[in-house]
């Protein structure tokens, strides 16, 4: 099972170890379009401030995330699953898995960046600024700097099992799984039950929740019918729409009234 999840728009900050090696981030078939963002994102962040967080859409009070993405080369790097933060990784609580699962999330959970294209959690990352909606001067639109390599890379990443898509719209613009890969995917989205509306709360944490649930139980489902009835025995309520044509991923809308 490949999982595929979104970052987090806040990030703890950047280690105090050795700062990045891009040559140890998995995936190296993206080596190419990462150095392109790293190299633009630095220079555009060392040199007009106002210019830089106009292109990132920063507002004011977050004005030090310029110097933070000037620095990338030097500063430290930790655990992508420890620099990403917010509702989903909280609930997901990586840190606090045991060791099986932690090893499973190492091997199957795969975020996408603006800066990075895709990282495995354990990859060590700098903590730095840049979402996917963000269009450089140089190289464009990220979204579509990132369509061609993640074409290439990410069906063989995906293996030949389930690939369940928590990604948000802005992160699933860079890769939309096709073919064989598409008929095998689950992408979910998180409803409030009562309204039978996606609150961001209730998505983020669920999402976070069922990913750990996963990892925990060592379910290992190998096709979307097979992840909606491992949901269900995990207590979540699951409608389901398998896809009318061949090639098209599969719909999941999980059902929720509250979330603690």
């Amino acid at each position: 099972m490949l999982v595929l999840l979104p970052p987090s728009e806040g990030k703890a900050p950047s280690g105090r170890g050795g700062p990045l090696e891009p040559e140890s981030l998995s995936l190296p078939g993206l080596a190419g379009a990462r150095a392109a963002v790293l190299d633009e994102l630095v220079e555009l962040c060392a040199g007009d401030e106002e210019k830089a967080r106009e292109v990132l859409g920063l507002s004011e009070g977050l004005r030090g995330e310029v110097g933070k993405n000037a620095g990338l080369r030097t500063a430290g790097a930790r655990p992508a699953g420890e620099i990403y933060t917010g509702v989903l990784y909280d609930a997901l609580g990586l840190a606090s898995l045991d060791a099986g699962a932690r090893r499973r999330a190492g091997r199957e959970l795969l975020v996408f960046s603006g800066l990075w294209g895709a990282v495995r959690v354990t990859d060590r990352i700098p903590s730095y600024r840049c979402s996917m909606g963000v269009r450089l001067p140089g190289l464009g639109a990220l979204a579509a700097h990132w369509r061609a390599p993640m074409a290439e890379v990410l069906p063989e990443a995906a293996g030949d099992g389930l690939v369940l898509d928590l990604r948000s719209a802005a992160y699933a613009a860079a890769w939309k799984p096709k073919g064989e890969v598409a008929g095998r995917t689950a992408s979910v989205r998180v409803l409030h039950a009562p309204t039978r509306k996606v609150v961001s709360h209730f998505n983020k944490a669920t999402k976070g929740r069922i990913v750990r649930s996963l990892l925990e139980t060592g379910a290992a489902p190998g096709s979307p019918a097979e992840l909606v009835e491992a949901l269900r025995d995990l207590g979540y309520v699951v409608e389901a729409e398998a896809p009318g044509k061949a090639g098209r991923a599969w719909s999941l809308d999980v059902l929720v009234d509250e979330v603690h």
